[in-house]
Formats: structure tokens, C-alpha cells, sequence
């Protein structure tokens, strides 16, 4: 993997686009250099400042995916992210934000308050700080004397709904959120903001959907429209299996060990008897001939030490790479599972989707009236039209009676 510049950090930034392997691929990357943190974190924000709506967007999307995947490596990004993301969100909501941006980031600080990357109280200075920007000036609510600011969020409403909701609360929080939508208090958008939240904490327990507490959940834009992913993870106590890359490194590395070196075994076969074998001492006729022995000698046992050494960590090796290859299989038969969970769900959820789908196939079969019913108006007209015929005619017999009455007396 390349080594770790500035120029070279921002110049992967401008690269960077929504999509999902452009936001993997650089999470790695900086994961891979988490030692250089608060550099990486710093040119982030900066790059966050100056970036438009969209690619503001997708810098929060890289933090989110860096700090969830960063998580089982060290706390590191997660502390240095921690201090600049306040400021992030303001940065984001100071901009002409689009509802798009808003519901996306609302759902990354869901995903952070619900797996715990961050305490409730850094979720909720985040929340109020991208709310506090996105609200217009000329509609802030301020206290008098205190100039606090009161600042009405979705929050508020999911924490009525969590608990027991009456009727009578429920249909008193519709009020209020009717009378705010007719008098402008808020605009529609927060309105329905609102109100979506409150419904969904209403909802009972049973029927909420929420992610094990060993996924994650990664939002990625595509071709405009924001994708949820789900990326399955093992246990809690599965969490400490290698990542794919790292065992394939170690097994690499296995086929370069000491008892793969073909050379160095062929040197120590070919090493002479003499080196080895003390009777054969007994031929060394003169010195000349020991002193040359006595180099030989020396440099088996370099060469055999060295390679004993080697033996010796390719060993521990062996032993590390066994370890990893337990617990990696271990993770991935866990995921296999909640892979086919998903599966199960996703079946399920596909058949009640064609069902519905043939209930309305069957619909379109209903017989259609040849002629449109006649609006209620034209009802009343044709009613009307009746009533003075029916005037008319009565008039004309009533003068033609009297004719013939007054002929007759005549």
C-alpha cells in the first residue's frame, strides 16, 4: 500500500467520488495509516469547509465508514473524528441543504447512537448543531432575556413516542404538529420530519426492524439515490478474527518459510561427513588440514543455527497462522448465518411483494363503466331540468282543461 503524504491524502479527497467502492477503497487506506490520525482528520475537515452539498455528503460518508471499520483497530479515529464532527455538521447544515443530505445524515447519527460510536450527549450536540444550521434565521425561536435558543427536533418527539404513548397524548402531539404546519411555524418538511419520527416510536417493538448489534450499517450514494447497506460482522467475541487480506498475507509469507528454502536445505545436504562425523577425525593428517576443517565445521554451524532459528519462528508462525485460520472460520461460518437470515428475510419480503403484485394484476380486470358516472353537479341540473318539465307540462293540461270547460258552458 502506497506510503502516507499530505499532498498525497489530498489529492485521494479530490478523487474521491459517492460511490461505494471509491469510499471503501480510501477507508482503507486511511485505516491502513491510522497512525497519522490527526492529520488525516484535519485535512478532512478542511476539505469538508470548501466542498459543495454533494460532496460534503460523501466526505461524511468516508468518516462514517473509517470510524465504524476503524473501531476493532484502535479508538484513534473515533476520538479525533469526535472533535471536529460538531463543526462538520454545521459546515454541512450552513449550505443550501437539500432533504436529501438532511434524512442521510440523520440516519448516520441513528446508526452512531444505536451501535454506540458515540454517548448520547455527542449525538445529541451533533444533532442540535446540524439543526441549529439548517434552521433559518428568521424562524429560530429565542427565549427572552436569555437569548437561548429553543430548537424543536425530532429528538422531542421520538422520546414521547418511546415510552407508553396515551391517546390522549397522541392525538394532542397531532394537534400541535397540524397547528405548526398551518400557521408556518416550521416548513412542511420538518413538519413531516417530525411527525415520521413520532409514528415510527409509536410503532410496537415487535415491528421494529433494527440492526444485530454485530452489523453495521453504511450509507453510499449512487447515481443519486442513497443506498443502505448492511455489512454483516461477526460476534462481539468473534470480533478479533484477522480481515482477509492480513491471512492471506501470513499464508504468503508461509511459502517463503525455512523448510520451503530449497537452497538451504541443498547446502546442508551437501555439507561433507567430516563436519559431522567424529571418527573421521582420525584422517586429518596436518594442520593445514585441521585449520580447513575447522572453517568447514564453523560455517555448518553458522549455516545450521541460522536455519534452526528460522525452523523456530516458522513454527510460531505456523502456530499464529493456525489461530487466525480457526477464528476466521469461525467469524465466516457466523456470517453464513446471518447471510442466510438476510436471505430468509429478503424471500419473505419478495414474496409479499408479488403477492400484492397479483392482487393488483387481478384488479385491472375489473369491468369499466362504458359511460362516466355524471359529477354531482350535473346531477342536480338534470334534476332540475325534470322538475321543470314536469311544471310545464302541468300548465298545459291545466289551460287546456279550462278551454274545455269554458266551450261546454258556451
Amino acid at each position: 500500500m502506497a506510503g502516507f503524504t499530505q499532498s498525497a491524502l489530498i489529492s485521494k479527497l479530490e478523487e474521491l467520488n459517492a460511490s461505494q467502492q471509491s469510499i471503501q477503497t480510501l477507508s482503507l487506506w486511511l485505516i491502513h495509516h491510522r497512525k497519522h490520525h490527526s492529520t488525516i482528520v484535519k485535512t478532512w475537515i478542511d476539505e469538508v469547509e470548501k466542498a459543495d452539498d454533494h460532496r460534503k455528503l460523501t466526505l461524511m460518508y468516508l468518516a462514517n465508514d473509517v470510524i465504524q471499520n476503524s473501531k476493532k483497530k484502535g479508538p484513534e479515529y473515533g476520538k479525533e473524528f469526535g472533535h471536529v464532527l460538531k463543526q462538520a455538521f454545521v459546515s454541512v447544515g450552513d449550505v443550501h441543504c437539500s432533504e436529501k443530505t438532511r434524512s442521510s445524515l440523520s440516519r448516520i447519527l441513528n446508526i452512531w447512537e444505536e451501535r454506540g460510536v458515540y454517548d448520547k450527549q455527542q449525538i445529541a450536540s451533533f444533532r442540535t448543531a446540524f439543526n441549529a444550521a439548517l434552521e433559518p434565521q428568521t424562524k429560530r425561536r429565542k427565549l427572552s432575556e436569555s437569548n437561548t435558543e429553543v430548537l424543536y427536533d425530532v429528538d422531542a418527539f421520538v422520546s414521547v413516542g418511546d415510552v407508553h404513548c396515551s391517546e390522549k397524548t397522541r392525538s394532542s402531539l397531532s394537534r400541535i404538529l397540524n397547528i405548526w404546519e398551518e400557521r408556518g411555524v416550521y416548513d412542511k418538511q420538518q413538519i413531516a420530519s417530525f411527525r415520521t419520527a413520532f409514528n415510527a416510536a409509536l410503532e410496537p417493538q415487535t415491528k421494529r426492524r433494527k440492526l444485530s448489534e454485530s452489523n453495521t450499517e453504511v450509507l453510499y450514494d449512487v447515481d443519486g439515490i442513497t443506498e443502505r447497506h448492511i455489512k454483516l460482522s461477526p460476534k462481539p467475541e468473534l470480533r478479533e478474527c484477522p480481515e482477509t487480506q492480513e491471512l492471506i498475507k501470513v499464508l504468503l509469507e508461509l511459502e517463503t518459510s525455512a523448510s520451503s528454502d530449497a537452497n538451504i536445505r541443498e547446502k546442508i545436504a551437501k555439507l561433507p561427513p567430516e563436519v559431522s562425523e567424529i571418527q573421521l577425525l582420525s584422517k586429518v593428517q596436518d594442520r593445514v588440514a585441521a585449520e580447513n576443517l575447522s572453517i568447514q565445521v564453523n560455517e555448518a554451524v553458522d549455516l545450521l543455527t541460522n536455519y534452526n532459528t528460522r525452523l523456530v519462528t516458522e513454527m510460531e508462525d505456523r502456530k499464529r497462522a493456525s489461530a487466525m485460520l480457526k477464528d476466521y472460520i469461525a467469524a465466516q461460518r457466523e456470517l453464513l448465518e446471518q447471510a442466510e437470515q438476510r436471505l430468509e428475510e429478503c424471500q419473505s419480503n419478495l414474496e409479499q411483494v408479488c403477492k400484492v403484485r397479483e392482487e393488483l394484476q387481478s384488479l385491472a380486470h375489473l369491468p369499466m363503466p362504458e359511460k362516466p358516472l355524471p359529477a354531482a353537479g350535473d346531477l342536480f341540473k338534470i334534476r332540475n331540468h325534470q322538475t321543470n318539465s314536469s311544471g310545464g307540462k302541468h300548465q298545459h293540461n291545466s289551460h287546456s282543461k279550462n278551454k274545455k270547460s269554458s266551450r261546454s258552458s258556451s
